[in-house]
């Protein structure tokens, strides 16, 4: 039997898909960057272009889901650099309206990650690591579009993120997978903090989700068509 499929629009390094591997399916990836990390099969170009085009061709019919991680941090090398085609960096923001659409459009169920407060998404869904043990807090918004699930229970905090806070230094059980120096983690130390092998690239690891995340979004999506295929058997 074969795997359900999924599209991983703006995929940069692979976080989010190789989360959607572990939950069970198939991944296609999009970026406008090279990305020859990525574990999967990718194109290379304008992921809104090329949503486009899979809708109008008819090639969207081969995926169950989509998943979409766009642009969010305003004037962030990472974020300018890999987008600058389409202007992002500054006037971003705008994307997620004209994504939406498009998602729309393919009539099929979708999901759009954001940081807290960085883009107007619903808030279907909110992760955190400490749900998953991680050495991360990383907390990500997610809408989810045809499709819903019960959010989980938020834990309390371990402890705080190690570094340095307004010239004081915290010890604590999570590091800060960004930048580098005051106390922020090594590479290593954000490899094994978000669960990602695969890649030692610091801006990709600064821009990742871990696959935790979408490992439970994956199958609690399976799990969710699988009640509704059986209840309309």
């Amino acid at each position: 039997m074969s795997r359900p499929r999924v599209l991983d629009l703006f995929s940069c390094a692979g976080g989010a898909g190789k989360g959607f591997e572990d939950a069970g399916f198939a991944v296609d990836g999009c970026d406008i960057a090279d990305r020859p990390r990525y574990p999967f099969p990718y194109h290379r170009g304008d992921a809104l272009a090329y949503l486009a085009h899979l809708i109008a061709s008819g090639e969207i019919r081969r995926y169950t889901l989509v998943h979409a991680s766009p642009p969010c941090q305003a004037g962030c090398a990472l974020t300018v650099g890999t987008n600058r085609s389409r202007g992002w960096g500054g006037a971003h923001v705008q994307l997620i309206p004209e994504l939406r659409a498009l998602l729309d459009r393919t009539g099929l169920p979708y999901v759009i990650e954001q940081p807290n407060g960085k883009a107007p998404i619903r808030r279907d869904l909110a992760l955190c690591g400490e749900m998953f043990g991680l050495g991360v807090l990383r907390h990500r918004n997610f809408e989810l579009g045809g499709w819903s699930v019960v959010q989980p229970p938020h834990p309390k905090h371990r402890g705080r993120v190690r570094g340095h806070r307004h010239g004081r230094y915290y010890d604590g059980p999570y590091v800060a997978p960004y930048g580098s120096g005051g106390g922020k983690a090594t590479v290593p130390e954000m490899q094994a903090a978000m669960g990602i092998t695969w890649t030692d690239a610091r801006e990709e690891l600064t821009e990742a989700i871990p696959p935790a995340y979408t490992t439970w979004i994956g199958q609690a999506f399976l799990a969710g068509r699988s009640v509704t295929d059986a209840a309309a058997a």
